[in-house]
């Protein structure tokens, strides 16, 4: 199984992106995906007022083992789209 590696992107350069140096196994990119989905709203609620202002700008950079960037999730995908055409 690949590796992803979950890097939180907090604001623009390099100061500004915490990596994770373990990473993941996890079956594909989509698996990926939900992963990051369930981990921001995890630190949403559990670190919401300590270091980050404004968890809406944070994003995860999903990167492969070789280090390239597989997908990016803002945090702000946490939250189900209001206009559903309803």
């Amino acid at each position: 199984m690949p590796r992803y590696f979950f890097n939180v992107r907090h604001r623009p350069g390099p100061a500004g992106l915490a990596r994770d140096p373990e990473g993941e196994e996890l079956v594909d990119a989509n698996a990926a995906r939900e992963r990051a989905l369930t981990v921001a709203r995890a630190m949403i609620a559990r670190d919401r007022l300590v270091t980050i202002r404004d968890w809406m700008d944070c994003t995860f950079e999903i990167t492969d083992g070789d280090g390239q960037i597989v997908l990016t999730v803002p945090f702000s995908d946490t939250v189900p789209d209001a206009d559903n055409g309803d």
